[in-house]
């Protein structure tokens, strides 16, 4: 099928406006449409190749974040939180008129799926939640913390890569192509030919402050109506099994589907773990 067409809005933080860009795939005037939202250190090119299978049956809407990819950074780094997200997202259903939708989200994109699909008037119908849940274990934390915010800079793209490989390692045994493709599509060369990462290191800031607070999610996850699909990678330290089991019995009680040799997270990017997503879109 054709490939994405880019688009942008501007939505608005506590310190001013900034611009928001996301791709959309398939075709613009269908009403079937797939919000994918990434996790805390990507953007939304993770998603192409499962926006690139579904793609003849539903308009996929695939944003970098605030302070991701090409969207630009925000102007205080302490916005980069549930506000600032959750204002942007309006902005992009609204932007792309979008009255109700399937959310595919990993990570921190499931967070803001979990949130949003809980509200009163919701327009998720359909829900992916890719290995996070109401429990966030602090191993995962300080695993995450250990990197992010860092801003190294690369001699080479090559080098730029291995770290991609080294950090990212938990996504499982990925061909060398996938893990060209994650490095591509997360890095930026700078204009004395040496390259770094394409997002804010700023998101560490609030990230830091609040990986250290117990927040209770439950009574969102509780409030969830809609058909739900739970993903989580075997040997994710993120999304314990015990919490991975609870929420099976509670809110909207999801089917549970687990993928061996991976950790945090299941990067959606072959076909045995684009198949069931599809599936359950497809009932849509």
């Amino acid at each position: 099928m054709p490939g994405p067409q880019e688009r942008h809005f501007n939505s608005l933080s506590p310190h001013g406006f900034h611009r928001v860009v996301y791709r959309q795939w398939g075709d613009p005037g269908n009403p079937r449409v797939v919000v994918c939202v990434h996790g805390l250190t990507r953007n939304g090119r993770d998603f192409d190749a499962l926006a690139a299978a579904i793609g003849d049956r539903f308009r996929v809407l695939c944003p970098d974040m605030p302070g991701r990819g090409d969207s630009d950074w925000l102007a205080d780094p302490n916005d980069y939180a549930l506000p600032a997200y959750l204002t942007a997202l309006t902005a992009l259903l609204a932007h792309a008129a979008v009255e109700r939708c399937a959310w595919v989200g990993t990570s921190m994109g499931g967070l803001l799926g979990i949130v949003l699909a809980a509200q009163r008037n919701t327009p998720v119908v359909r829900l992916v939640v890719n290995d996070v849940g109401p429990v966030i274990e602090s191993a995962a934390l300080a695993r995450i913390g250990s990197y992010v915010g860092a801003d190294p800079q690369f001699e080479s793209f090559a080098a730029l890569e291995a770290h991609i490989r080294a950090v990212s390692a938990p996504f499982g045994a990925l061909s060398d192509a996938q893990w060209e493709t994650l490095a591509r599509t997360t890095a930026r060369q700078l204009p004395d030919g040496r390259w770094r990462l394409k997002y804010d290191p700023g998101i560490a800031v609030p990230f830091r402050v609040q990986a250290t607070l117990k927040s209770d999610l439950w009574p969102l996850w509780d409030a969830i109506s809609c058909p739900t699909l739970l993903l989580r990678g075997a040997e994710s330290d993120l999304l314990a099994p015990a919490t991975a089991a609870a929420m099976r019995t509670r809110g909207p009680k999801p089917d549970l589907i687990e993928f061996p040799g991976i950790g945090h997270a299941p990067m959606l990017l072959d076909a045995a773990q684009i198949a069931p997503v599809a599936a359950f879109l497809d009932a849509m």
